[in-house]
């Protein structure tokens, strides 16, 4: 099977060569490759166009519909290994919609490229194919609180987050837009004994102004509680914008 890539014009895969602007990697120079589709619905979600096609009807604030022949590419692995190599960068960053549905093909895109720092952007509830997490350096997991929309049964899977909180190469990024947001991440810090260490806060927003005023009184919680700070940092370079 091809990989089902998003595309940053109609035609174009979304891989692009920019900063890592999240997470524990932030500022790291990165390729990146970013998948098409999502088992969850945010209703903040900034890259719908991964998942909201014509006739998904799962809310989501912007109540936009994409046509999938636009916003869907297919590629062959090998394609895609070429496209990566070619930024001449040593740290990939894949991301999504929720990478790890295409786990297989992306374990065959890897073996192509075997000298390569590899981060996963996941929600946390899928479970990495055996191939591909035997190459993987960092995941990035951002389990979904009750502001996203998301029902917890779907959104926050125990297995799954057990077995994340016991692997060394996994951080967790929650996405924040209240205060009270604290509390679930009190909750599922306590449940499955993260470290603070291994926590980041980060801002929900798509543009610099709501990202500065969440920092306000986001940066206090994190000292508060020892975790770690990160913004978003193609947003304030970019905007919210595809490829960047």
């Amino acid at each position: 099977m091809p990989l089902t890539l998003a595309t940053i014009t109609a035609g174009e895969p979304e891989i692009f060569a920019a900063p890592q602007g999240e997470g524990p990697s932030a500022g790291q120079p990165s390729v990146f490759i970013r998948l098409s589709r999502c088992n969850l619905a945010c209703h903040w979600c900034d890259t719908a166009y991964t998942w909201r096609f014509e006739g998904d009807n799962r809310p989501h604030r912007d109540e936009a519909t994409f046509e999938r022949k636009a916003n869907q590419i297919t590629l062959d692995e090998e394609d895609a290994a070429a496209l990566v190599a070619a930024h001449g960068r040593t740290r990939l960053v894949i991301t999504g919609g929720e990478p790890l549905l295409q786990g297989a093909a992306l374990a065959r895109m890897l073996e192509q490229l075997p000298d390569l720092y590899v981060e996963i952007e996941t929600n946390g509830t899928v479970a990495p194919h055996p191939a591909l997490d035997r190459q993987v350096d960092q995941y990035n997991v951002s389990p979904k609180l009750a502001h996203s929309g998301n029902a917890a049964e779907l959104a926050l899977v125990p297995e799954r987050l057990a077995s994340w909180a016991v692997d060394p190469r996994a951080w967790f990024k929650f996405v924040m837009s209240d205060p009270a947001d604290l509390a679930e991440v009190l909750a599922l810090q306590r449940s499955y004994a993260i470290a603070a260490s291994r926590i980041y806060l980060m801002p929900e927003g798509r543009d610099s102004a709501t990202l500065h005023e969440r920092t306000g009184w986001i940066a206090p919680l994190c000292s508060e509680h020892g975790y770690n700070f990160t913004d978003r940092l193609h947003i304030h370079l970019h905007g919210d914008t595809r490829g960047t």
